[in-house]
């Protein structure tokens, strides 16, 4: 019961947290210590469908109550009302899980390999933020080309939703589909022009976890170093600024709360498993 219970908190926090800007799911999952579990549950489903299944039931009611109740009225609305220090918790809370990210990785020493693997990640995320604004969108024509950009920029979307350090609503505006998409939502027609783009989501989520999970078997440690690499380079977009006035110590320790509560939550965490 208490495991289940952890499930679906972890999918609640993670629902919640996603929604907004610059924080991604995939990070949330993996400082909560649940991304290894998401990844094989999606890329081997059918080695065990009923344990798998039920698993990822109970992650989807913890993450869609997170997405329509811990974001909609508590994170969002925070977030426009203290920006500033809403923010340094979430920069905190990365902090927070540097370490768990390093013992899985099987860091044992500061050297070459742990300063190598993270800059091939910040290097991938920068590449992203250089393609071209509009080239995905949906065009009046509808043509072949338009419709294989359209699943491409599904694929990398995809990879979004599967790897840490970017944030799905992040990775819409690096593609310049966020705008397009909130207007397509208004009418039938528009969402049917975006149809290959989900189905390039669809077949890049399957094949984004079927490659994480075997990367994460047969290379652990440059793995999960590149992906805290996507992690450092995607902090830009977290990063507010910094604080001056009375925000400053009231920053200070929202960072250290962010800090604290994914360090303790990792820690009994452990304590359950072992």
């Amino acid at each position: 019961m208490l495991k289940s219970l952890f499930v679906i908190f972890k999918g609640f926090f993670i629902g919640g947290t996603m929604m907004v800007p610059g924080v991604s799911g995939g990070s949330m999952a993996m400082l909560l210590g649940i991304y290894d579990r998401l990844i094989s549950s999606i890329a081997s489903f059918r080695k065990s469908p009923k344990k798998n299944a039920v698993f990822l039931i109970k992650f989807c009611i913890g993450a869609l109550l997170g997405i329509t109740l811990f974001s909609r009225f508590i994170i969002v609305p925070l977030l426009e009302a203290f920006p500033l220090p809403v923010s340094y918790f979430f920069l905190g809370a990365v902090a927070g899980g540097i370490p768990l990210i390093y013992k899985t990785a099987g860091v044992k020493r500061f050297g070459f390999n742990a300063v190598a693997y993270p800059v091939i990640g910040i290097i991938l995320v920068l590449l992203i933020g250089i393609l071209p604004e509009g080239l995905f969108t949906p065009t009046e024509s509808f043509s072949p080309l338009n419709v294989l950009l359209q699943i491409f920029g599904g694929i990398i979307i995809a990879a979004a939703l599967i790897l840490p350090g970017i944030s799905v609503s992040q990775m819409l505006l690096m593609l310049g589909l966020f705008s397009p998409l909130l207007a397509a939502m208004e009418s039938v027609s528009g969402i049917i022009s975006f149809i290959p783009l989900g189905v390039g989501v669809l077949f890049g989520s399957l094949l984004s976890a079927k490659f994480m999970e075997k990367a994460i078997q047969k290379f652990p440690q440059p793995t999960y170093l590149i992906v805290f690499g996507f992690l450092l380079g995607s902090l830009g977009e977290l990063f507010p600024g910094l604080p001056t006035g009375v925000n400053i110590p009231i920053c200070i320790l929202t960072f250290i709360l962010g800090f604290c509560f994914i360090y303790f939550l990792q820690i009994l965490e452990n304590k359950k498993t072992n």
